[in-house]
């Protein structure tokens, strides 16, 4: 998922006979706004360092590594995908067992899309497991995150998703195409007062492999943009969801906004973008510097939960007006057991105008909290 999920900052249930007996117990909604203690809180003195970056942070309480891509075959039958690994630590279970390969330190889950965008087919499966006997993990000293047979690795420069369930997935190879993009300002991205993530993306990947449709696969090409963030407080009381934007555009410009909507109404001033040229220079954004607007809705006929269904954006320091449509309407995640609520999460087309040239990409979206508002209460 991406944004807070992948910006995921949900907040997780458990009893202990549940932890011990049912490891598939729900999570409920965001992580506790104040940083939890024992936890490093991201700073704006730190320091990255690649490859470790990569790999996992157990000093952070909550990090993903969240890819998303347009892809086609030779046939240019159009596909997307989402692909999310997560690892929230349990901090009141820190002291029991710590011997034992059983230990719940930390609970690890995975969400996997697949768009059919010619059919209007959407496909999700999701995977939640302790570490267990090697069940699910991330390393400390090399870029490996699984759950399960779901794998993500490197080779090299090339980054490596595997993710089949019943016939649906994808076995992809990713090569970044431009230099990573810290996003924020001063190595963090901002949440909230007091509340930020370490945050930074490949917005651009080559991309090959194949896609999986109820076992029949497609040899397929594109692009795709992945997002690494780890953290140990991010929202607040005062915020309900947010929406957050991925745009490549056709003439390798790259666009990330994230607005952080308030129970207010309004929009959180820490909301922000980045812009990412085509040479890999980039640019930070404040809230003040773009504008979306929503100019559609979608109500969901399996949660209720009524989206944006299309947008304009505008950056006019820049000289981008840009319209967004999703590739279809129904691309949402409900019934899972990882997290409490549904959310949107889908493929998009873009269209408009950039310095006063036609200017068209695609992206992704994600629409988290209109099923639900978070819940940023503490740890129970």
């Amino acid at each position: 998922m991406n944004y807070f999920f992948r910006k995921f900052f949900f907040s997780f249930f458990f009893s202990t006979i549940g932890l011990l007996v049912a490891p598939f117990a729900n999570f409920l909604s965001a992580a506790p706004a104040e940083n939890p203690p024992g936890f490093t809180k991201a700073l704006p003195d730190y320091e990255y360092s690649f490859p470790r970056d990569n790999f996992s942070h157990d000093n952070y309480k909550v990090e993903w590594w969240y890819y998303t891509g347009n892809l086609k075959n030779k046939d240019e039958r159009e596909f997307g995908f989402q692909l999310t690994f997560f690892r929230v630590a349990l901090d009141r279970f820190s002291d029991i067992s710590k011997s034992s390969r059983w230990r719940l330190r930390d609970i690890y889950f995975a969400h996997m899309t697949v768009s059919d965008i010619e059919n209007e087919k959407f496909y999700f499966f999701e995977r939640l497991n302790r570490a267990g006997l090697g069940n699910a993990g991330a390393e400390l000293d090399r870029f490996l995150i699984w759950n399960e047979d779901w794998v993500l690795a490197n080779d090299g420069e090339t980054q490596n998703l595997t993710a089949i369930q019943r016939g649906f997935g994808l076995k992809l190879n990713l090569k970044p195409q431009k230099n990573i993009v810290f996003h924020g300002e001063n190595g963090v991205s901002q949440k909230g007062a007091g509340n930020a993530s370490h945050y930074f993306s490949y917005t651009r990947m080559k991309t090959w492999g194949k896609i999986y449709l109820n076992g029949e696969e497609f040899e397929v090409k594109g692009t795709s943009w992945m997002d690494r963030e780890f953290s140990s407080s991010q929202l607040n009381e005062k915020q309900v969801g947010w929406d957050w934007f991925s745009i490549k555009l056709d003439n390798e410009t790259e666009l990330m906004f994230y607005n952080i909507r308030l129970k207010s109404g309004e929009v959180e001033p820490y909301s922000s973008g980045t812009i990412v040229l085509r040479n890999g220079s980039y640019t930070h954004l404040e809230l003040s510097d773009f504008d979306i607007k929503a100019v559609a809705r979608w109500r969901s006929e399996k949660t209720g939960a009524v989206y944006p269904s299309a947008w304009t954006i505008a950056v006019p320091k820049h000289g981008i007006d840009l319209q967004v449509k999703p590739d279809f309407s129904d691309q949402e995640l409900y019934g899972l057991r990882s997290i409490a609520g549904a959310y949107w999460e889908g493929s998009v087309s873009v269209r408009g105008k950039y310095n006063g040239k036609p200017a068209s990409g695609k992206g992704y979206v994600e629409l988290v909290g209109y099923d639900k508002a978070l819940d940023t209460g503490p740890v129970k």
